[in-house]
């Protein structure tokens, strides 16, 4: 018997590690998006977990450290946590993992050294080598409409690497309009700062031009938006009306999931800039609330809170319209993901997605999604070993078919679009 199951575990490993996975949410670009698209030494060294974790060990000070340039960053941050430290934490390993995986020389904690090897790659093969290294089908990128640098691309040839697809970000559409009617204005639509009821239905009609627009030049596959753990709904302000009369017509319109990010309490730390963030939780009365009056709209939903992760799993056994995704930042470590993937296949079978990079740096899809799948393959062969006990024959092809669905099949079939493949 201790065979058979330990066979069982072997064969749900190999069957994860195969499977080509699409990466539902991520802060990558494609090549096309030029300087916008981090890669390389340097921006792995100072990716804002890092970051965080340095200033725990310097005695630099925040502005010292951010008048210096990248490189000088990043030499002080692999001095500090690589050389005189241990690289033990979850982000440290991520840059050994990567350095190894890539043939990079980390051992040698020479950062020049590091900076020459990378320097030797030509970025279109290290896009191709990574991808496949990582086993990544397909990447969907996080789009700004609002970002001045992306406009060149989208209002000319757009995307031309068809692995790379467009989310569709609209954060302060919801949280500040007066940002967000300035640059619509900008772009020729008739909006104003000011709400009132007589500009009210006008507002409302131009916004919704506005992310018809966005949505079908950038060909989204989702509209997104990232939102504190104070979110509230209903609410009386101009953020409900947004996204009660403009983002979900739109998005049945357009037949658009709509992927809430919730629980960040933004820059609680200015001082640390990206890396001042921190997690709260929220009121999943809020999201009950929104599914139970939409139940036409489909929602994709991840929340920064652990507990929020649970209700959101009992919630989605309540309601069809929900699908629960990844493990998002401060999840996004070893113990969480175990923990997640086991009370989502517990309470939801195969029904969310468990999985999804969230990365900003290129290479960090390597150790990204290299210790999700042995952690979701871990949960998977535990549930499938439990089952054989129970009489029931496990067989390859029901691996298979469990490890692609919950890898691409549950996000192709909850946007509706044909799968890449």
């Amino acid at each position: 018997m201790l065979a058979q199951e330990e066979g069982l575990r072997r064969l749900t490993h190999e069957v994860v590690q195969q499977c080509p996975v699409t990466d539902m949410h991520t802060h990558l670009y494609s090549a096309d998006f030029d300087s916008l698209l981090l890669w390389g030494i340097d921006e792995l060294l100072t990716y804002h977990y890092l970051i965080a974790e340095m200033f725990r060990h310097s005695d630099v000070d925040t502005d010292t450290f951010w008048s210096w340039s990248k490189q000088e960053q990043a030499n002080h941050v692999f001095q500090t946590l690589f050389v005189e430290r241990t690289p033990i934490s979850e982000a440290t390993q991520a840059v050994v993992g990567v350095c190894q995986r890539l043939g990079m020389p980390i051992l040698s904690k020479d950062i020049d050294e590091l900076r020459e090897a990378w320097g030797s790659r030509k970025l279109t093969e290290h896009i191709d080598d990574v991808l496949r290294i990582a086993n990544v089908r397909y990447i969907v990128m996080t789009n700004d409409p609002f970002d001045s640098l992306e406009h060149p691309v989208w209002m000319n040839e757009g995307v031309s690497d068809q692995r790379f697809g467009a989310a569709l970000r609209i954060d302060s559409l919801l949280l500040n309009w007066t940002f967000a009617s300035n640059r619509m204005k900008a772009q020729g639509y008739t909006v104003t700062e000011q709400w009132t009821e007589a500009n009210r239905d006008s507002q409302l009609e131009e916004t919704r031009r506005f992310l018809r627009d966005w949505a079908r030049r950038m060909d989204a596959l989702y509209i997104a938006a990232s939102l504190p753990g104070t979110f509230d709904y209903p609410a009386d302000d101009c953020g409900t009306a947004v996204l009660e009369e403009a983002i979900l017509p739109v998005c049945k319109e357009l037949n658009l999931p709509l992927a809430l990010m919730i629980g960040v309490k933004r820059q609680v730390n200015p001082a640390l800039l990206l890396a001042g963030d921190r997690s709260e939780r929220a009121d999943i009365n809020a999201l009950e609330r929104l599914l139970a009056r939409h139940p036409a709209n489909r929602f994709m939903v991840t929340m920064l809170a652990r507990e929020n992760q649970h209700e959101l799993a009992v919630l989605a056994r309540k309601f069809r319209n929900v699908l629960p995704f990844g493990c998002w930042w401060f999840l996004h470590i070893e113990s969480m993901i175990d923990e997640m993937t086991r009370f989502r296949l517990e309470l939801l079978g195969t029904s969310f997605v468990p999985q999804h990079s969230d990365c900003r740096v290129l290479e960090q899809l390597i150790t990204k999604w290299c210790y999700s799948r042995t952690i979701i393959a871990d949960a998977l062969a535990h549930k499938y070993i439990r089952l054989q006990r129970e009489g029931w024959q496990v067989e390859r092809h029901h691996i298979e078919r469990d490890v692609d669905e919950l890898f691409n099949g549950q996000f192709w079939k909850f946007v509706g679009r044909e799968r890449k493949d």
